[in-house]
């Protein structure tokens, strides 16, 4: 007789659903009282810069208040989003449930909670990684042809800090895309279903030409390569090794 047990699949598991509710929560109280004690200020990531260029952006006026790195800030910022962009929280939670439920679902709580931390840490780094390069190529500008210069103004994006779950989120759809490749998706504007393969594929693209300057916004797109690099790696690990021992 077999023993096979069916277990349905739930629509809100565990962690996603606690990081969904904690994500919502820190988003009212940005809009609430984030002016008042300066909240998002606190939670995002700021780039490492030497000690030179934290200086002068200090003591200039334009870019008051700073508060630069601190090491909470690599978590914190997973849980911050932008009080001005509504769409940035609603895409980061829309994709957390839509991908992340089925990974929690295959995986475990234990073992997706731990993926979704990695992947921000990894998300984390690769930001913080390429920051601290542009942070040092804007010093030599400013300390060679002066603060004003076209060449310091081109660089200012260096100093930009990071906050959202987008590093994370693209961990999950990098490991989903990779465990299931071919579940078709349907994306806004595209009147045929996608791979998920090449779906995420394209984001990952989209996200490499924003790195690279192709086009111009403000969105910390090494941190969604860091993510989804982390996410891929992670699951490349697991699938050739026995999974038991990884944590």
């Amino acid at each position: 007789m077999s023993n096979f047990k069916y277990t349905r699949p739930e629509a809100m598991p565990p962690i996603v659903k606690n990081l969904i509710i904690i994500n919502a929560l820190v988003f009212v109280a940005q809009l609430t009282l984030g002016k008042q004690f300066n909240l998002t200020e606190h939670l995002m990531l700021y780039p490492l810069m030497p000690k030179e260029l934290l200086e002068i952006v200090r003591n200039s006026p334009g870019m008051q208040p700073y508060y630069g790195f601190q090491p909470y800030q690599v978590a914190t910022h997973l849980f911050a989003h932008s009080p001005g962009m509504m769409f940035h929280i609603i895409f980061n939670m829309f994709a957390l449930w839509m991908f992340g439920r089925i990974l929690e679902n295959v995986w475990g709580p234990k073992r997706f909670l731990l993926f979704y931390f990695l992947c921000g840490v990894g998300a984390a780094a690769c930001h913080l990684g390429i920051q601290y390069f542009r942070c040092q190529e804007l010093l030599h500008a400013v300390q060679t042809y002066g603060g004003d210069s076209a060449q310091a103004t081109a660089l200012t994006g260096a100093l930009s800090p990071a906050l959202g779950a987008s590093g994370a989120v693209m961990g999950i759809m990098a490991a989903f895309a990779y465990t299931f490749p071919n579940t078709e998706l349907f994306i806004m504007f595209i009147p045929v279903p996608v791979k998920a393969k090449w779906a995420v594929l394209g984001y990952v693209l989209i996200d490499l030409l924003g790195g690279l300057g192709v086009y111009q916004d403000n969105v910390a797109h090494f941190a969604h390569l860091g993510g989804a690099l982390t996410g891929f790696i992670i699951v490349l690990i697991w699938s050739k090794t026995n999974r038991r021992h990884f944590y």
